[in-house]
């Protein structure tokens, strides 16, 4: 990946210095070109296009921050509801996740959201301990995480 984004830049750089226009339009044209070069030959590179993981980086972004407005909404509808009856507690979370980076963007991740918060993790990082605000049934908390960040970050990072 890091020589595909190499190529790109460089692709784009000789574009700009051949055309013989120094500005932004022209380096941009000349790094659609180096990307568009770089996908019908990408046979040739070991690596997958790299800008597929970009793509895969934007959608983790764009979903942190669905899930952070909704959190948010759902906090306010707490805060603002007459009667406390929601129910906190700790659940534990088996995760799939090997690297300490996968791990660290997980539990990030988590923390960030309203209403949940990492705790701990087991020695051997095989599961995170999650503190939420509002618990209605475990196994769901659990698959609604396992489907949406953990999913996101494997697709990032594999």
């Amino acid at each position: 990946m890091p020589l595909q984004i190499i190529l790109n830049l460089i692709i784009a750089l000789m574009w700009m210095f051949l055309s013989e226009s120094y500005n932004f339009p022209s380096f941009l044209t000349g790094f659609i070109i180096g990307a568009i070069l770089l996908f019908l030959l990408r046979r040739f590179i070991p690596d997958a296009f790299y800008l597929y993981r970009v793509w895969k980086v934007i959608k983790l972004i764009i979903l942190f921050s669905k899930e952070l407005l909704l959190s948010n909404i759902e906090i306010v509808k707490w805060v603002y509801k007459p009667g406390r009856d929601y129910n906190p507690g700790i659940f534990a979370l088996p995760t799939d996740l090997k690297s300490n980076w996968e791990i660290t963007m997980l539990t990030s991740l988590i923390s960030l959201t309203p209403g949940t918060l990492s705790v701990a993790i087991s020695d051997n990082n095989d599961v995170l301990y999650i503190h939420a605000m509002d618990i209605g049934d475990k196994e769901e908390a659990i698959r609604a995480i396992k489907d949406t960040f953990e999913k996101a970050i494997k697709e990032v990072t594999r």
